[in-house]
């Protein structure tokens, strides 16, 4: 099988060794390959038994987990981050990276606060450099808090105290392990007063990446526009020569109709539409919110934002029931398994979604539309026949071009088609 020299490189990254004096880490590398930018939120420090080969099987390559100051500090100035050592060993044999967010209060300083004085500033980020150096060189990427602008900063928002410790941190990190990859602030929506203190702070200066979480009750599309305008605010705060990517750390649709008349088959449509979205975007790492359903009251959308239902089956094969949204993970990461996005072809209308991506020599596309029609576009400059995948990968009919047009039905449901011989595309 042949590999592009981008997954190539992606794949020796997650091979790094736990520690090696003076090695250098990649930070983000842009447009990887898939599913090299793909991952989802965890909740856990020891999975299951048989949860790891499952989650790995929705072919994911990160997984988004707090780490959490309160348990890893319970005595002043001593550490035990044993439960990530046992984290960490669990996804390594998945080649499977982590993002760690390094948040929440601690009772021993400033009354479990989100850290407000000087003194505990500086206890939080001594706790920070320790974690980092104790986990130095294993790929962790490191994030600043969790939703700082919103409810998870106790006891209320409070903007410049969130500033002055991820600043703090950024300099115990840059002075304990330079080489490890920081990002923040990991806000709770696209939130650009926010955004804009903290690159007016200088924050840049520190951070590899930008993470926001884009939750919205409209289409995952409506995304793109925010992408641009959050891109252009990068580039005006950003140190000269410095490319800062945007990171999409949490984001999902829970699959209960409270939530924008959601289904567990819609929720599987917007899980494809928003990573095919984050990758058109530009943004290389798509994290999705969540991995499990939490379960409880199903008028209450947080417990149903998962790929797999919320009850452990022992001895079942899988553990957890797969949803929809789980097979369409699957499909996208196996369909598109080594490739590349490269462009958005001319087909159809602003409405009309046709991505093309390359890999092993060869092309593939995924179509979908945001038109709540479905209707037929002709995509120009392919040849002879094309195999259809759905989305939850079914193979649907096969279609044959005509005179180089190729006639296609979109609907809201990406579906992904692979033409048997190479062709010429028009692309925007």
């Amino acid at each position: 099988m042949k590999f592009s020299i981008t997954s190539i490189f992606f794949l020796w990254l997650l091979a790094l060794p736990a520690r090696c004096p003076g090695q250098q880490i990649q930070q983000i590398p842009p447009n990887p390959a898939i599913p090299g930018g793909l991952g989802v939120n965890v909740h856990f420090t020891t999975p299951q038994p048989g949860e790891m080969a499952e989650l790995a099987a929705s072919g994911v390559r990160w997984v988004r987990m707090d780490i959490l100051w309160a348990d890893t500090e319970r005595t002043r100035g001593q550490y035990d981050f044993s439960a990530y050592d046992r984290f960490l060993a669990a996804l390594e044999p998945y080649h499977i990276r982590p993002i760690l967010i390094l948040d929440y209060g601690n009772k021993l300083y400033d009354q479990g606060l989100a850290p407000y004085t000087p003194s505990g500033r500086a206890a939080f980020a001594r706790w920070a450099g320790a974690a980092v150096k104790h986990f130095y060189g294993r790929g962790v990427i490191w994030e600043m808090w969790n939703e700082p602008d919103g409810y998870f900063w106790k006891p209320k928002v409070n903007f410049q105290n969130y500033i002055w410790l991820a600043l703090t941190v950024g300099e115990t990190i840059r002075e304990t392990e330079p080489a490890e990859t920081y990002i923040g602030p990991a806000s709770a929506i696209i939130d650009f007063p926010f955004l804009t203190a903290c690159f007016r702070a200088g924050l840049l200066s520190y951070w590899d990446g930008v993470s926001v979480h884009p939750y919205r009750q409209r289409d995952p599309e409506t995304v793109i526009a925010e992408y641009a305008r959050l891109r252009a605010l990068i580039a005006r705060y950003a140190p000269k020569g410095k490319t800062v990517p945007i990171i999409s750390g949490e984001w999902g649709y829970p699959s209960v109709p409270s939530w924008w008349g959601m289904t567990e088959s819609r929720q599987a449509e917007m899980l494809a539409r928003e990573w095919l979205t984050n990758i058109l975007s530009g943004v290389p790492i798509s994290i999705w919110y969540d991995w499990r359903d939490g379960g409880g009251n199903p008028k209450i959308a947080d417990g149903y934002l998962g790929l797999v239902s919320y009850r452990y089956r022992a001895g079942g094969d899988p553990v957890f029931a797969p949803k929809p949204a789980y097979r369409a993970a699957q499909t996208l990461t196996h369909v598109l398994d080594g490739y590349t996005f490269t462009a958005r072809l001319r087909a159809g209308g602003s409405a009309d979604y046709v991505l093309l991506f390359v890999g092993h020599g060869q092309e593939r596309f995924a179509a979908w539309t945001t038109s709540p029609t479905p209707h037929r576009i002709l995509i120009s400059g392919v040849r002879g026949r094309v195999r259809v995948i759905e989305i939850e990968g079914r193979q649907g009919r096969a279609l044959r071009a005509h005179h180089g047009y190729l006639a296609v039905t979109l609907s809201g449901a990406p579906q992904y088609l692979i033409p048997l011989k190479r062709s010429q595309f028009r692309k925007l």
